[in-house]
């Protein structure tokens, strides 16, 4: 598993590079970024990929592989995943939505990129994060399409429990596989139900223990008429692990945005998604 934190891809068409840069006081992230060989697609604006929950690259290769063509791409790998280098004692504090709001902010300014300049995309924690940070003005962007937002993260009554309690971490591996089975039970794509499998068995078992409970407490803002990025909120009818209610609320709630409905989730994680994309990015001029 350790090989899916490690290295940076190299994919056709694409210069590669991994880079590790400090966030914060002990926190450096893992940054992949490619720069197409084709000079007029190099010259085009950044996107800037955002991924989900403890979710590792191989999940997104197949988007990935095509779009570094056709785009510079930097895929920022959050604080709670097992390739961020800590090197501090930390809690659930470290883990909360506005830390990896400002880890981003960081990453932006370490590259030299205006956020305003940036094409997002992200899913799950990374749409949440965005969506809060274009709230609270620490990102801005010129278009972002955010994969299955979380108002909140629900956790059944059992795991709240759990998790409020002191787990030894001789533990750990036992919860992580019941966890898994959990997901399994829950997930109707296959494709998904294989990504999610795969990210939680490559995780740093306390960080993700640390972020789900500080997760647990998150709830998106109420209000969030100060989003002035162009937004798509991209979901799948099939997907059962994120509420389509609370993803419609989303959109509502978010001025002037719109939503896409595609086939499944995994279809989000594929390469034809690209058609979906490119049409929102020509209906808003970019």
């Amino acid at each position: 598993m350790e090989e899916m934190w490690s290295g940076a891809p190299e994919l056709d068409g694409a210069i590669s590079e991994e880079l590790f840069i400090e966030v914060d006081t002990g926190v450096s992230l893992r940054i992949l970024r490619w720069i197409p060989d084709d000079e007029s697609m190099a010259s085009k604006g950044p996107v800037v990929v955002v991924p989900g929950w403890g979710s590792v690259f191989e999940g997104w290769r197949p988007l990935i592989t095509e779009w570094v063509r056709r785009r510079p791409i930097v895929y920022i790998e959050t604080r709670e995943k097992k390739s961020a280098v800590i090197t501090k004692g930390v809690g659930r504090a470290d883990f909360e939505m506005s830390k990896h709001g400002t880890d981003i902010r960081e990453v932006l300014r370490n590259l030299e990129i205006n956020s305003e300049d940036v094409d997002w995309f992200s899913s799950s924690l990374g749409a949440t994060l965005l969506i809060e940070s274009y709230q609270s003005r620490v990102l801005s962007g010129r278009s972002s399409v955010l994969l299955a937002p979380n108002p909140d993260f629900e956790f059944p009554l059992w795991a709240r429990i759990v998790m409020s309690l002191p787990i030894p971490r001789f533990i750990h591996p036992a919860l992580m596989r019941f966890t898994v089975w959990l997901v399994d039970r829950r997930t109707k794509e296959e494709g998904q139900r294989i990504r999610y499998r795969r990210t939680l068995l490559a995780q740093n078992l306390n960080r993700m223990l640390l972020s789900a409970r500080a997760n647990m407490r998150y709830r998106l803002p109420e209000e969030l008429s100060d989003v002035s990025v162009p937004c798509a909120v991209m979901t799948a009818s099939s997907d059962t692990l994120h509420d389509m209610d609370k993803v419609l609320d989303i959109v509502n709630k978010i001025p002037g945005a719109v939503m896409i409905e595609v086939p499944s989730n995994q279809y989000a994680h594929e390469a034809d998604v690209l058609v979906e994309i490119e049409e929102f990015h020509s209906s808003i001029g970019n």
